[in-house]
């Protein structure tokens, strides 16, 4: 029955996607993107009329993000390291673009695509799984039911520490490249690997940057099946 109901879902729905991304907005309710940078999509949402719990870890890019929020209030801003388990601390890279490249991983290859990206500095962060973080916070999880993620390389280690309300979300949508970008980063197949395990389904991609020598960056969505 699982393997029909994905066939269906290849055939009749996911061309759908591929020809307008963001059709799937019409569908949910609310977003929680971790890796939240000054909120770059706030617009986006907006014109969805989306609940949206952005989450970001750095403390001046945090306080431009609240800013940024001050005419949308269906959206909300939490500050916050997200990985698979809580209070463990991590040197976490703060980049040269406005902290949009940080991470807790060191650069590899990325620096082949995006040369003029470096990091400036690192500073020490605490990490929270993220059903702690929405619970410290008292979100109400019947509010948000896709996720956002645009970690620079932990996406795998939030999924990990998502795993208690993984299903609540129809939708995950993230950034991943299929070589080595951040050393020990999450790479396109252990996301693969993770999601045909766990009930989702890729049912978009889109190549936003190559690699010279090979490989690509792909922003990915996927749909829970099951």
């Amino acid at each position: 029955m699982k393997n029909k109901i994905a066939q269906v879902f290849a055939k009749q729905i996911a061309p759908l996607f591929r020809k307008n991304p963001d059709k799937f907005f019409k569908g949910i309710t609310g977003v929680i993107h971790v890796g939240a940078n000054t909120g770059q999509e706030i617009q986006l949402y907006a014109e969805h009329n989306l609940n949206v719990i952005w989450i970001e870890p750095i403390d001046d890019v945090f306080e431009t993000l609240k800013s940024n929020l001050k005419n949308f209030p269906r959206q909300i801003a939490v500050r916050g390291l997200v990985t698979d388990i809580n209070n463990k601390e991590y040197e976490f890279n703060i980049a040269s673009n406005n902290g949009a490249s940080s991470s807790i991983l060191d650069f590899n290859l990325h620096k082949d695509i995006w040369p003029e990206v470096t990091y400036e500095k690192t500073i020490k962060i605490f990490s929270k799984t993220l059903p702690t973080l929405l619970q410290d916070h008292n979100i109400d999880l019947s509010n948000y039911d896709m996720l956002v993620m645009d970690t620079q390389g932990s996406e795998l280690l939030v999924l990990k520490g998502a795993l208690p309300i993984l299903s609540n979300f129809k939708f995950i949508k993230t950034e991943a490249p299929d070589f080595e970008s951040y050393k020990g980063c999450c790479q396109l197949k252990d996301l693969e690997s993770f999601f045909s395990v766990n009930g989702y389904q890729e049912c978009f991609r889109n190549k936003f940057a190559t690699h010279p020598n090979g490989g690509s960056y792909y922003d990915i969505i996927y749909k829970r099946i099951k």
